[in-house]
């Protein structure tokens, strides 16, 4: 679980908030990323952040919904992330 962040973002530490409260429920490893700290990831998100992306697929901009958090977590069978995985332009549609 990959959450995109930004210093001085409100919508950023409430998604944060819902992903550490789900993540630590379900026991599935999580990191945040400043997306101001790679030029690739301020490019291609600065409008967006948060983001969310889970077994290195986007699930949300902007807010994160726990339900929807914890049901893609919990359905899906998860892959393993590299500790260093960031999205990059060719990953998204």
């Amino acid at each position: 679980m990959l959450l995109l962040t930004r210093s001085g973002c409100h919508l950023c530490v409430d998604a944060e908030a819902v992903v550490r409260s789900a993540c630590e429920d379900l026991g599935v490893q999580w990191r945040s990323v400043d997306v101001d700290s790679d030029e690739t990831l301020r490019a291609r998100f600065t409008d967006h952040v948060p983001v969310t992306f889970v077994d290195q697929r986007l699930l949300s901009y902007w807010f994160v919904d726990d339900g929807v958090l914890r049901g893609t977590l919990t359905t899906q069978a998860p892959r393993d992330m590299p500790a260093d995985w960031i999205p990059s332009l060719v990953d998204q549609p």
